[in-house]
C-alpha cells in the first residue's frame, strides 16, 4: 500500500503545512486570529488554493502575507478589482494573496496563494470578529469550524455550474487531512468564568487570577480534523442587559462609521413570570425534516452512536407528545424531492397523531440531494390557518449550496411565521441554519457530537408556545448634541433568556453628560411592557475597533440582502454602498476581496505556475470507506466541483452528487435499543393521559400484574397509569426534564380535568411511590 502523505490525488504535494488558531474571548465576543504556514516543496512556483469553512457571522477584518522578512498588508477592495490585480500580479511574476468570500454562501471562502517561488515559505494571517450565541443552558457556544462537507446545488438554481462566483471546494476524508491544526483561547470577562467546555479534548483550563475573570485553554494535541472545534463558555451570573461604547478610528472622518462612536447593545428581555408560566393552547405546527443521504451520519463516533436521522425520529415523537391538545401540525420531508404525511395541517388528535407516528418510524435517510428551496416553497404557499401562529421547524444537516436563496425566502415570508431551524451534525452551514432563525424570527441550534438533540428542540418549541412578542419599538434619550444611526436591521422578535444585540453609530459630542439610555417597548399578551438599560458614554479601553467592525458587519449583510430583494431593478446604489461600507471599515463583504501583492525586489518569479488545491476535510460514512490500493474518487457536486487527496479510502461511483451516494449505502449497524423514557414517551396519548399496557409495566420495570394491582379501587385505570408515569419521570428521569416538561404539563392539565374521578390523588401517589420505590410529592408533580 502506498503511503501518500501531503500528495494530491494526482502525487501533488500539498503545500499548507499547519494552521494555528488563536482565540481571544472578551465577554460576549471572540477576536479569532488564523495563521496558515505554506511550503513550496516542489521545483517550479506554485498558486496554492484553499477553500474553508468560516462562521457565517464573522466580520473578517485582517489579511496578511509573510514571506521571509517582508509582509504585505491586504487592503479591501471592489471583487473584480481585486481579482484583475491577482491576475496581473501572477502574469508579471510577482507574489499575490486573495481572500474572497463565496457569492453563495457568507460562511465559505477561499483563499490564493500566489506565485510562492521553489523552497520558499509563506505565513499567511487572517483575523475576524464573532460573537458567541448562547445555549439552552446558559453557556455561550464560540465554533472554529473545520469541517467542509461539499455543499449540494440543485440544478437550474442561482450560482450554479459556470457562475463566477463559485468556490471549488476540495474535500477528503477527514483522517486524511495533511496538515496540523493548533488551537489556543484566552477567555476574560468582568464576571468570573466558572467553566469552559468542548467537543474536543483539551488541555486543563489555566486560570490566569484570583477571581477567575480571566483563564487561558489550548486544544490536545492530535486533532483529527473529524468535527468543529465547539468551544462553550459558562460565566456566573452571565446574563445581564450591557452597553459597550467604542472610540472611533483616529485617522477616520469624524461623521463617518469608523471615526464616530459605535455602541454594541446587549438586551436580555425580563418577562412577567405569570406570562411565562403560561404556555399556548394553539398553532399550527410544521417540521420539516432533511432526508437526505448525508443524514445516516451517526452522531458521534462510538460503535453505540445514532445515526442522524434515528435522532431526528426520536426528536419528532417528543415533538408530537408535547404540543397542545387544539393545535394544527403536519410533517414534511425532503430530499432531491419533497413529500407530506397530510396534504393540508391537521388537527391534533389522537387518531392523526398517531397516524403521524406511524409515518415517522418509517423515516430514513433516502431521498436523495438535499434540496429545501422548493418544499418551502411549497409550505409558504400553503394559506395559514385563522387564530393559529404558523411555527415551522428545520432540521437539516445544512449541506447545500444555495444558501442565500433558502434565507432569502424565510425573509420573504416572516410575517407569516416563526422559524426555528436545527443544523444536525458536523460541518451544518452556520450561515444557512443562522440565517434562517434571524430571519424568520425564531431560535437556531446547533446538533454536533453527543448533544443530546431533543433537549435543544424543546427549548425552542417551549419559545413558539409562548405568546409572541409584538410591536417591538427601541428609543433612545441622549444628550444634547449627540444623535444615533442603526446599523442593526430593527428587532423583530424577542424570547426569555435569550440575547439580542443591536449596534449604532453615535454622531457628534455630548455637553458634560456622561449617560445615555435605551428603551425597548414591546407587547406581550396584550400588555404593554419595556425595558430600559442606562449607559456610560465613556469610551471602553482598548477593545481594538471590534464593536465597529461588527456593526459594519451586520449592516453590510442588511445591505447585501436588500441588494438581493432589488435584483434586476435599480439596486447599482446598494451594490455601490455595500462596497463603500466594506472598504471603508476593512470588513470583507459578498462584493469585495481582501488583495495583497508583494512587488518584492522587482525581479519577476521565473517558471511554470502550478495550481494546487489544498484539502478541506468532510466527514465521511462509515460505510464509504473501503480498504483496498485505491484512490479518492468523490463526486463532483454543482457548483463546486471536488479533488481529492491519494489515501486508502474509496468513495461511490463518480459523477453523484455526495447525499445521493449515501443514499444507496449499506444501512448503518442496528440502532440501539430506545432509551426508556422514549419508550414511556411513545405510549403517552394525544390528550396528555398514559393508559395502563405492557410497555409501560416494561418501562416501571414491572410485570402488568404488578402495575395494576397497588391502583386504589376508587380511581380508574387511566388516571393511576398517568400518575405512575408521572411518577416516574420526576423520580427517575429529573436530569432530563427540560425534555419531558411540556408533555408532563399537559397529563397534568388532563388530570385536572377529570372532575370527580381523581378523589383521592394523595393516596395514589402514595401508593405509586411505594410501587417504584420513590419519594415523589404530590406539590412536585404540579397536582
Amino acid at each position: 500500500m502506498v503511503c501518500c502523505g501531503l500528495l494530491t490525488a494526482k502525487k501533488e504535494p500539498v503545500p499548507l503545512k499547519s494552521i494555528e488558531v488563536e482565540v481571544e474571548v472578551k465577554d460576549h465576543v471572540a477576536t479569532v486570529t488564523s495563521t496558515l504556514q505554506y511550503e513550496n516543496k516542489e521545483k517550479n512556483p506554485i498558486e496554492a488554493v484553499f477553500v474553508f469553512p468560516l462562521p457565517g457571522d464573522a466580520a473578517v477584518c485582517h489579511f496578511s502575507a509573510k514571506v521571509g522578512q517582508t509582509e504585505v498588508v491586504g487592503k479591501v477592495q471592489e471583487k473584480q478589482k481585486a481579482r484583475e490585480e491577482y491576475d496581473d500580479a501572477l502574469s508579471s511574476g510577482q507574489q499575490a494573496f486573495l481572500l474572497e468570500e463565496s457569492e453563495q454562501s457568507p460562511d465559505i471562502f477561499s483563499l490564493s496563494v500566489g506565485s510562492l517561488p521553489p523552497g520558499e515559505s509563506a505565513s499567511i494571517r487572517l483575523e475576524y470578529v464573532t460573537e458567541l450565541a448562547v445555549q439552552a443552558d446558559d453557556g455561550l457556544r464560540f465554533c472554529l469550524p473545520a469541517v467542509l462537507n461539499p455543499r449540494y446545488q440543485p440544478q437550474g438554481s442561482e450560482g450554479g455550474s459556470g457562475s463566477g462566483g463559485s468556490a471549488q471546494i476540495v474535500s477528503v476524508p477527514a483522517c486524511l487531512v495533511p496538515y496540523s491544526l493548533s488551537f489556543s483561547a484566552r477567555v476574560s470577562s468582568p464576571r468570573p468564568v466558572s467553566k469552559v467546555e468542548s467537543n474536543c479534548s483539551l488541555d486543563p483550563v489555566q486560570y490566569l487570577n484570583a477571581e477567575h475573570t480571566q483563564a487561558t485553554v489550548r486544544l490536545a494535541a492530535g486533532h483529527k480534523f473529524d468535527r468543529d472545534v465547539e468551544m462553550l463558555v459558562y460565566y456566573q451570573d452571565s446574563h445581564q442587559p450591557t452597553a459597550v461604547v467604542e472610540a472611533g478610528q483616529t485617522s477616520a472622518q469624524p461623521g463617518s462609521l469608523m471615526g464616530d462612536l459605535a455602541v454594541m447593545l446587549s438586551l436580555y428581555p425580563d418577562f412577567p413570570p405569570t406570562l411565562m408560566s403560561s404556555v399556548a393552547s394553539c398553532g399550527e405546527f410544521l417540521f420539516l425534516m432533511d432526508r437526505s443521504g448525508s443524514m445516516d451520519f451517526s452522531m458521534g463516533s462510538g460503535k453505540q452512536a445514532q445515526s442522524r436521522i434515528g435522532s431526528a425520529r426520536d426528536t419528532l415523537l417528543l415533538l408530537l407528545k408535547s404540543l397542545p391538545m387544539g393545535c394544527y401540525f403536519n410533517i414534511y420531508s425532503f430530499g432531491s424531492s419533497y413529500e407530506h404525511i397530510f396534504p393540508k395541517s391537521v388537527e391534533y388528535s389522537q387518531k392523526n397523531m398517531e397516524e403521524a407516528l406511524k409515518q415517522v418510524e418509517k423515516m430514513n435517510a433516502n431521498m436523495g440531494g438535499t434540496e429545501i428551496l422548493q418544499p418551502l416553497k411549497h409550505i409558504y404557499s400553503q394559506p395559514c390557518i385563522p387564530s393559529q401562529p404558523r411555527q415551522l421547524f428545520i432540521f437539516t444537516d445544512g449541506e447545500v449550496g444555495n444558501t442565500k436563496q433558502v434565507v432569502d425566502l424565510v425573509k420573504e415570508n416572516s410575517g407569516s411565521h416563526r422559524c426555528f431551524s436545527f443544523g444536525i451534525g458536523e460541518g451544518a452551514s452556520s450561515a444557512l441554519i443562522s440565517g434562517m432563525a434571524k430571519e424568520g424570527g425564531g431560535d437556531a441550534q446547533f446538533i454536533t457530537g453527543t448533544d443530546r438533540m431533543q433537549l435543544k428542540v424543546m427549548q425552542s418549541l417551549r419559545f413558539s408556545l409562548h405568546p409572541a412578542v409584538v410591536d417591538i419599538s427601541v428609543t433612545w434619550d441622549l444628550p444634547k448634541g449627540m444623535s444615533v444611526t442603526p446599523l442593526s436591521p430593527p428587532i423583530t422578535s424577542l424570547f426569555q433568556g435569550q440575547r439580542s444585540l443591536l449596534y449604532s453609530q453615535l454622531t457628534g459630542e455630548s455637553s458634560g453628560v456622561t449617560e445615555g439610555c435605551v428603551t425597548v417597548k414591546y407587547s406581550l399578551a396584550g400588555q404593554p411592557s419595556q425595558n430600559q438599560l442606562h449607559f456610560s458614554l465613556k469610551p471602553t479601553e482598548d477593545s481594538g475597533l471590534t464593536v465597529h467592525r461588527l456593526g459594519a458587519r451586520t449592516l453590510i449583510r442588511s445591505l447585501e440582502m436588500k441588494e438581493r430583494e432589488l435584483r434586476g431593478q435599480s439596486n447599482e446604489g446598494v451594490k455601490e454602498k455595500v462596497v463603500e461600507v466594506s472598504v471603508q471599515s476593512g470588513v470583507s463583504s459578498s462584493f469585495t476581496a481582501f488583495i495583497a501583492v508583494n512587488k518584492g525586489s522587482g525581479e519577476a518569479i521565473q517558471g511554470p505556475l502550478l495550481r494546487r488545491h489544498v484539502p478541506a476535510p468532510k466527514v465521511l460514512h462509515l460505510d464509504m470507506l473501503l480498504c483496498g490500493d485505491e484512490k479518492c474518487d468523490y463526486d463532483a457536486i454543482d457548483p463546486f466541483s471536488t479533488e481529492d487527496l491519494c489515501c486508502s479510502a474509496i468513495s461511490s461511483s463518480q459523477d453523484t452528487d455526495e447525499d445521493e451516494e449515501y443514499e444507496d449505502a449499506a444501512p448503518l449497524p442496528r440502532q440501539p435499543p430506545r432509551d426508556p423514557m422514549l419508550q414511556l414517551i411513545s405510549v403517552q396519548r394525544a390528550s396528555g393521559s398514559w393508559v395502563l399496557e405492557p410497555t409501560l409495566a416494561t418501562v416501571l420495570g414491572k410485570t402488568s400484574e404488578e402495575v395494576a394491582k397497588p391502583k386504589p379501587a376508587s380511581v380508574n385505570q387511566e388516571v393511576w397509569a398517568t400518575i405512575l408515569a408521572l411518577i416516574w419521570l420526576h423520580g427517575f428521569k429529573m436530569e432530563a426534564q427540560m425534555e419531558w416538561q411540556l408533555l408532563a404539563m399537559k397529563a397534568v392539565s388532563w388530570l385536572q380535568a377529570q372532575k370527580g374521578k381523581t378523589p383521592c390523588l394523595t393516596e395514589c401517589v402514595e401508593a405509586g411511590n411505594a410501587l417504584l420505590g420513590s419519594k415523589v410529592l404530590k406539590d412536585a408533580l404540579g397536582l
